[in-house]
């Protein structure tokens, strides 16, 4: 579906970060977040070639500790964010590809836990503005991801 030029996504959408090896999850879209943020436990910050970098796990699928991707990516930055709980805190910022509704999107994502929220992706708006206009009252109106089998 698409409004003009743009394509209509709706508050909810199937994505995938190909870079980080995770082929299907599910992604809150969330005009009020100004970046995008990811479910990442096991952070752990290293050095390579003189380049920071984040190793991280990534359960995909909500409610579900299986399975386990492991990813690694550059550090582009550390931001202080406030949580839902009101509190402050540092997160590691990745940039990396988000494929939403078959649209391939470079954008920061900040990594945090995000194990008690009901999805495991939020698409903010710096990621989709300019692409998508959002329908809030509609879910899923890109097509869901081809199944790959995941061997992690």
């Amino acid at each position: 579906m698409t409004s003009g030029s743009k394509l209509v996504i709706g508050w909810r959408e199937w994505v995938q970060l190909p870079g980080l090896g995770v082929f299907e999850t599910k992604a809150k879209v969330d005009t009020g977040a100004d970046n995008s943020a990811l479910h990442a436990f096991n952070l752990e910050r290293f050095s390579r070639d003189g380049l920071d970098y984040v190793r991280f796990e990534v359960h995909p699928k909500q409610r579900s500790r299986r399975p386990v991707i492991r990813c690694e990516a550059p550090l582009v930055t550390e931001k202080k964010v406030r949580n839902p709980g009101g509190r402050s805190e540092l997160r590691p910022v990745i940039m990396t590809t988000i494929v939403v509704a078959g649209v391939s999107l470079e954008a920061l994502v900040n990594l945090t836990s995000r194990d008690e929220m009901g999805f495991r992706m939020l698409l903010g708006r710096r990621a989709v503005r300019g692409s998508f206009v959002i329908d809030p009252g509609r879910s899923y109106l890109g097509p869901r991801p081809r199944r790959v089998e995941e061997s992690k």
